[in-house]
């Protein structure tokens, strides 16, 4: 497969992965953000048959938890509300679990984090 078509794969899986809402970098500017959509979207978010991106997520967002990367969870979170993956309870459940696997104080960074997702995203989804 061409770099080309993994690169469009990518992008595509990326779009589809943070629901439209994360800009996909022009090729060949930055090599991080190339090998990203060629590899871990094109060739990891795409293994759909194994793990679905609901499932990914859910790793990811716990891993993400546990490191204390709040900014990324709300990306996170946000995308699998929008991509109805999860509801808003079952976000606040994964900062739960986390808060007694990662610890306390992780999990307490992301609940304003979270509830402030969660207002953005329901206020955007609202019928208008």
């Amino acid at each position: 497969m061409s770099d080309s078509t993994r690169r469009e794969r990518g992008v595509a899986m990326m779009k589809k992965v943070y629901a439209g809402d994360v800009v996909t970098p022009p090729a060949g500017v930055m090599p991080f953000s190339d090998l990203m959509l060629e590899q871990l979207f094109a060739e990891v978010w795409s293994r759909e048959e194994i793990l679905s991106i609901r499932d990914r997520r859910l790793v990811l967002m716990g891993i993400i938890a546990a490191l204390g990367e709040r900014d990324t969870f709300q990306i996170q979170a946000r995308a699998a509300v929008k991509n109805g993956e999860l509801t808003p309870a079952q976000v606040r459940e994964v900062v739960i679990t986390v808060a007694n696997y990662a610890g306390y104080p992780r999990a307490a960074g992301l609940v304003t984090a979270v509830e402030q997702t969660l207002a953005q995203v329901a206020k955007e989804m609202a019928p208008k």
